[in-house]
């Protein structure tokens, strides 16, 4: 393995969660590694690291990415936002995680932190998403013990809780 020598380690400030994290970082560390790691934050699960599965998946600046294929030196100026920070102010389910409770979308729970993150951002662009609407939403996230029904239900449901808060 190769020497990691003091001038190769970059110092960066990583905006995770509202909470300025600064990380002194190799310049190939991932997104996920140092979420992590260097931040403390271990609701982000890292699945298969080639992006295909999910669970890796944070917002950054809103939008759903797979952090085990991001550097962290790349998002520096960005707003990542883990599972973490997917509650409320006071320590409360947001309305997805609230959904996964109720309509039991979770089994194990390894991919859940990346199917909140996802969900959560689908819905900021469609808040009253049809079922279909709803599968299509959480195509990009693998789930070995639900079978998926749950999870559909559970996106349906944080929808309605939304609308509930929003009236």
């Amino acid at each position: 393995m190769a020497e990691v020598f003091r001038d190769d380690l970059h110092d960066v400030t990583l905006h995770v969660n509202g909470a300025a994290h600064d990380v002194r970082v190799p310049a190939r560390r991932l997104l996920s590694d140092a979420i992590r790691h260097d931040c403390g934050l271990t609701g982000t699960h890292v699945g298969c690291e080639h992006g295909v599965c999910g669970a890796c998946t944070v917002l950054l600046d809103g939008r759903p990415v797979r952090s085990c294929l991001m550097l962290a030196v790349s998002v520096a100026d960005a707003e990542i936002t883990t599972v973490e920070g997917l509650g409320g102010d006071d320590d409360s389910l947001g309305p997805v995680q609230q959904a996964f409770a109720e309509c039991h979308g979770l089994q194990c729970g390894f991919c859940t932190p990346g199917f909140l993150t996802t969900i959560t951002a689908g819905l900021r662009e469609n808040p009253t998403p049809t079922r279909e609407e709803a599968t299509e939403m959480i195509a990009g996230n693998l789930c070995r013990c639900t079978g998926y029904q749950n999870i559909v239900r559970s996106v349906l449901r944080a929808a309605e809780i939304q609308a509930g808060e929003q009236s």
